[in-house]
């Protein structure tokens, strides 16, 4: 078993969690998650702690004690404390907007993207070119962060495109000059 998955997870008296048939739900004061456990694999919830407990033999499920001890963790610092991602709109001409659920995104085609953020995303602009996207589901975010990203992502020439926050791009240098001779 993975050294993550030995260390139990600690969480707050703010942050229920219950188990109940292979169905493990966390709710905390930013929302509600749920996750299926794996077979091979239990829980064991007590003293605020939520302890994995996985049969050694078989490798995959050694395997999958560590993913799963990811994803509880990842649940439970989610629905208490939540995670951000922030993407910087890099190029003349790139903005954004935002109204309710729905950010519109100038990239430098000739048509504005529209692009419905899920549920439980929610999404704060500072300026026009800095989307802070806030979730208290991890996975969610990252899909939502990698699909708006995919519409115009960096290029190595001039460095433009969507790019995460402390994003370093490796610059190309472009065409070489011909030299008279």
């Amino acid at each position: 078993m993975s050294r993550l998955a030995k260390k139990p997870i600690a969480f707050d008296s703010k942050v229920q969690a219950t188990y109940k048939n292979k169905e493990l739900k966390v709710k905390g004061q930013l929302g509600e998650l749920t996750y299926q456990i794996p077979d091979g694999i239990d829980l064991e919830i007590k003293d605020n702690q939520i302890q994995i407990v996985a049969d050694l033999e078989s490798s995959k499920v050694r395997m999958m004690a560590g993913t799963a001890g990811s994803i509880v963790s990842n649940m439970v610092t989610g629905v208490s404390q939540g995670f951000t991602k922030v993407l910087q709109l890099v190029g003349v001409g790139y903005r954004a907007q935002l109204s309710g659920q729905k950010l519109t995104l100038a990239l430098g085609y000739s048509h504005p993207i529209e692009y419905q953020l899920p549920k439980p995303v929610k999404a704060e602009l500072e300026g026009t070119t800095k989307i802070t996207l806030v979730s208290y589901d991890k996975q969610v975010l990252g899909q939502t962060a990698a699909e708006i990203r995919k519409y115009r992502p960096p290029e190595p020439y001039k460095g433009k495109g969507v790019l995460f926050e402390g994003e370093v791009i490796i610059r190309k240098a472009g065409k070489a000059a011909k030299t008279a001779g």
